[in-house]
């Protein structure tokens, strides 16, 4: 085998691995700006929710109004 097949070989092996990182990036890509859409719109709902029970936030180390 040729040197110059052997870089041909090389080539199309990396040139297929590039459209295959492309693909999978792009698939990220778009699965991404759905996740960060859906965290949007549960950022929005929760801060109406706050909003609604009178602007009261509970924070992790706070007693429980029972205490």
């Amino acid at each position: 085998m040729s040197e110059i097949t052997k870089l041909e070989e090389q080539l199309a092996h990396l040139t297929k691995t590039v459209e295959e990182m492309s693909d999978v990036m792009a698939r990220q890509e778009k699965e991404l700006a759905l996740m960060a859409n859906r965290v949007r719109l549960l950022m929005e709902r929760e801060a109406e929710r706050s909003q609604d029970a009178g602007g009261h936030v509970v924070l992790g180390d706070e007693r429980p109004p029972h205490y």
